[in-house]
């Protein structure tokens, strides 16, 4: 998985319908970065609640954003009160360390 590319991926998890928003976060402002990636996750999750709200969004992210940014309380009240959905991909062992719902 690259999370230098941002891209919106289409998949099935434990047979059930998902699609995947990758985010980089490289630019020089990772609170600027969290809020494009926060505008486009809640446009991508009006959509497809619109299109195919069987599908489940998930933003994936690399374990290094999420222990540096998404853990701390203020990243953390945000993602739960807008209900984002977390894939934590190790890009450097290439798997997914963590789903959170």
């Amino acid at each position: 998985m690259d999370l230098a590319a941002e891209r919106a991926i289409a998949a099935e998890r434990d047979g059930r319908k998902i699609a995947v928003e990758v985010k980089s976060f490289v630019g020089r402002s990772p609170v600027y970065d969290f809020e494009v990636a926060l505008g486009q996750y809640m446009l991508y999750f009006g959509l497809l609640e619109l299109t195919e709200p069987d599908r489940k969004l998930y933003m994936a992210i690399s374990h290094i954003v999420y222990h540096l940014l998404f853990q701390q309380p203020t990243f953390q009240v945000i993602r739960q009160r807008f209900q984002i959905s977390l894939l934590v991909v190790n890009v450097t062992a290439q798997e997914v360390e963590q789903w959170i719902d």
